[in-house]
């Protein structure tokens, strides 16, 4: 962390990651929670807790983008998130075929900003840590 207490580069654009990745949970559980699953009780019962789920990552992507100084391991914890609900939509596509124009576009960045963030948040921490050395 530099002493005039900006945020580094690396952080700036996880912060901006977080950010994306927020914005993708509340469009795209609220959808969700709104239309439901019409094919039965049961499978509409599962997709809205899921989206309920989903809707919840939300404020703590804003929480942690807004006090990224504060973290590490949480966040390669919600990169993993991400990736496994961009995982969930692959899988889902192969299963029942593609969904409309919408889904494709929520999953490249939960595809592609993971990495971004994982491989900025490694390579900040080896710069803290050769900083202390």
């Amino acid at each position: 962390m530099k002493k005039n207490n900006q945020l580094s580069v690396n952080q700036r654009i996880i912060q901006i990651c977080l950010f994306i990745l927020a914005a993708i949970t509340f469009l795209g559980a609220s959808l969700q929670l709104y239309l439901g699953q019409p094919t039965s009780p049961s499978a509409d019962n599962i997709h809205r807790f899921m989206a309920g789920i989903y809707f919840s990552m939300g404020p703590l992507l804003i929480w942690t983008a807004i006090t990224i100084r504060k973290h590490n391991h949480l966040i390669f914890f919600l990169a993993f998130t991400a990736l496994m609900a961009g995982i969930g939509r692959l899988i889902s596509m192969s299963a029942v075929g593609l969904p409309g124009d919408r889904f494709i576009i929520y999953l490249i960045p939960e595809l592609t900003l993971p990495f971004i963030m994982i491989g900025l948040q490694i390579g900040l921490n080896r710069k803290i840590r050769n900083t202390n050395e």
